[in-house]
């Protein structure tokens, strides 16, 4: 089944959007994304075939998929896991999927890999169980073992729990990577918008003088003018 997904996949690619593709997720030479390969397929398109598979794949077809050089085949892969990990109750097929992406998370390597599947698996998986795996990964020496514990704690704060995601980034607050600095400051933004706002003004408060600008100017998007000019000052 994974080679009729990647032909159907092909059917709906076109050379421009390979092109732009690469072009934007920074897959040239010294890129985060380097030597990524894209055929040029729309996310709508990729969500239309993965929602047309995901029922019927198997896991180590979906592996097959995964762990393909074409990024769009990775990324329809994560949309069938989501997909099943979604649509059951069943206790043990939710472990299999969260055990799936934790040990197959190398081929995770871009950031809207890690932004479609990993508050959905993880965070969801994750929701009332110990969250020390989220300690490790955010330790870790890999971008994107770094940025999946920063969006894994998006699941609990749309459910209005602040604290997973207050703790991850303390941890990464200070980290140099743009990305990471976007995904800290995006979280912090979404737990002032969804778990109250009082919560994010108590972390700035403690780290803005001295949490990278990136981060800080996402963590303040939705705060007043007045406010803003406030944190930025140094």
């Amino acid at each position: 089944m994974d080679a009729q997904v990647k032909r159907e996949l092909k059917q709906y690619s076109t050379a421009a959007r390979a092109k732009a593709n690469a072009w934007y997720f920074k897959s040239g030479p010294g890129q985060y994304g380097a030597g990524d390969i894209f055929m040029g397929v729309s996310v709508p398109d990729q969500r239309k075939v993965a929602k047309h598979y995901y029922s019927n794949i198997t896991l180590p077809e979906v592996l097959t998929l995964l762990s393909d050089p074409v990024h769009e085949c990775r990324l329809t892969a994560l949309f069938m896991l989501v997909y099943q990990f979604e649509k059951t109750t069943d206790e043990q097929t939710r472990k299999r999927i969260f055990e799936f992406y934790i040990k197959h998370r190398a081929y995770i390597n871009n950031w809207d890999l890690v932004d479609s599947s990993a508050s959905h698996i993880v965070g969801g998986y994750l929701h009332g169980k110990d969250a020390a795996l989220l300690t490790k990964l955010a330790g870790s020496n890999s971008l994107w073992d770094r940025r999946i514990a920063m969006i894994s704690t998006l699941y609990e704060i749309v459910a209005g729990t602040p604290h997973e995601g207050l703790r991850i980034a303390t941890i990464l607050v200070n980290d140099r990577h743009d990305l990471i600095q976007k995904a800290v400051g995006w979280m912090l933004r979404e737990i002032g918008k969804r778990c109250g706002k009082d919560y994010l003004i108590s972390f700035l408060n403690t780290h803005y003088k001295t949490m990278p600008r990136t981060a800080l100017r996402y963590a303040i998007e939705r705060l007043s003018p007045a406010e803003r000019t406030h944190y930025m000052k140094k």
